[in-house]
């Protein structure tokens, strides 16, 4: 059984969200020229500085990356793992979490997924509305990365692609506590694409900015892919990589779903089993 998690509210984010002043400063922080700002400090050589501190912070195991002198704070949170530590579930009847996170699984009803009390509507989500219609009754699956997780992220499955679409929105914290009030996944700036997979059908896999995260980067616009290979990034900060799947093509493993009713989140590794091909 993975290891499952019920984050503690951050004091800094409950005085942003749940304060008068803490609103006004949003309106700034949010948005996304706010967040052009800080990456290109964050690119800079000036934000080496920053490193140590954030190591000790988060208590990150040094060991599982790449030994090299970073150039950058950036340039250090995109490091690469060493790769006998990325461990990819080769079976082809398996579904794998493309990226290190906090994984919930949820049923969607006539479009709609709950995340506590708050509704999602998977038409606002993509923008789409006959795209959402195909996922209407199906599942969503979401990754939510912290800042001391892995932010490179993989493709699930062999298949190809043609192109990612963005979509401008906002830059809200993506902690449960706020995405358990605010419709952060439908308001944040987001970039999907529409996977053709071998085993699983029609997959879209969405990658969703967060608080200071304003670059998403995916390495390919057309692309014929293999299971496991580095699909994209993400610079500063916490984030998520939102799955929508058929249910007639897969089958999500019961624990995920269990885990999620009850309230908590399952810590997931990149390329770890998620579900299974169904036999149709």
């Amino acid at each position: 059984m993975k290891e499952t998690i019920k984050e503690e509210e951050d004091l800094i984010i409950k005085f942003l969200y749940d304060t008068f002043l803490g609103r006004i400063l949003l309106l700034f922080i949010t948005r996304v020229t706010f967040s052009k700002i800080i990456t290109n400090f964050l690119d800079s050589r000036y934000s080496i500085i920053l490193i140590k501190p954030f190591i000790k912070k988060y208590n990150i195991d040094t060991s599982l990356y790449e030994n090299k002198k970073y150039k950058s704070f950036n340039e250090y949170f995109i490091r690469n793992k060493k790769e006998e530590y990325i461990n990819i579930d080769k079976n082809i009847n398996d579904l794998i979490s493309p990226c290190d996170c906090k994984l919930s699984a949820y049923n969607v009803k006539d479009n709609i997924f709950k995340v506590k009390h708050v509704s999602y509507n998977l038409e606002l989500l993509l923008k789409d509305k006959s795209l959402a219609e195909e996922y209407k009754n199906d599942y969503v699956i979401v990754c939510r990365l912290s800042p001391d997780n892995y932010h490179r992220y993989c493709y699930i499955d062999n298949g190809y692609h043609i192109n990612n679409k963005k979509i401008r929105g906002k830059l809200d914290t993506v902690r449960p506590e706020i995405v358990g009030k605010e419709k952060v996944y439908v308001t944040n700036s987001r970039s999907y694409t529409v996977l053709n997979t071998d085993n699983f059908g029609k997959v879209i896999q969405v990658e969703v900015g967060a608080l200071m995260v304003g670059k998403i980067k995916n390495n390919y616009k057309e692309h014929e892919f293999t299971k496991g290979e580095e699909k994209g990034y993400f610079k500063y900060g916490g984030s998520t990589i939102i799955l929508l799947v058929k249910k007639d093509k897969v089958k999500i493993d019961n624990y995920l779903i269990n885990n999620t009713k009850n309230g908590y989140e399952t810590i997931i590794n990149i390329g770890d089993k998620i579900g299974v091909k169904k036999d149709n």
